[in-house]
């Protein structure tokens, strides 16, 4: 492996724990700051979810340089496509979370975003279990 293999390879899982890590716990935070109605709280938490968002599309590029001619492989392959799927997870929850955040802003006490509480539950949930296939991909497989 050459060096410029190596600093990407740590640059790819360097973003992987400090950008997928916190947005998998920022996801996991917004459920519970719904049903407390704390609109500081979950505007805090959208902005975080976008920030480490963004970060994490990094991880894709890094893998996907450092992958470079071995992209067809099977498991690179299922790996990108789990990212995508969660990427596009990810854009659900923050479309729900944004209507959360407006519909708990309105004066309605009957407006209590039990709806998209659930979904962003669990979509949270799928996408965690996403990043968790990925990363025993990543580690276990052993191309043949």
């Amino acid at each position: 492996m050459s060096f410029s293999d190596k600093v990407l390879l740590w640059l790819h899982i360097g973003f992987a724990i400090f950008a997928i890590g916190p947005l998998t716990a920022v996801t996991s935070y917004i459920p519970r700051y719904i049903r407390a109605r704390d609109l500081n709280v979950l505007r805090f938490l959208k902005r975080a979810g976008r920030l480490f968002g963004a970060l994490t599309l990094l991880v894709f590029l890094f893998g996907a340089v450092l992958g470079g001619s071995a992209l067809g492989q099977v498991y690179l392959t299922v790996s990108m496509t789990l990212f995508i799927v969660a990427v596009l997870l990810l854009v659900i929850i923050d479309r729900d979370l944004s209507k959360a955040i407006r519909v708990l802003g309105n004066d309605n006490p009957d407006d209590d975003a039990k709806a998209q509480t659930a979904r962003i539950a669990a979509l949270g949930g799928v996408t965690a279990l996403i990043w968790l296939v990925i990363l025993f991909l990543m580690v276990f497989y052993q191309p043949s």
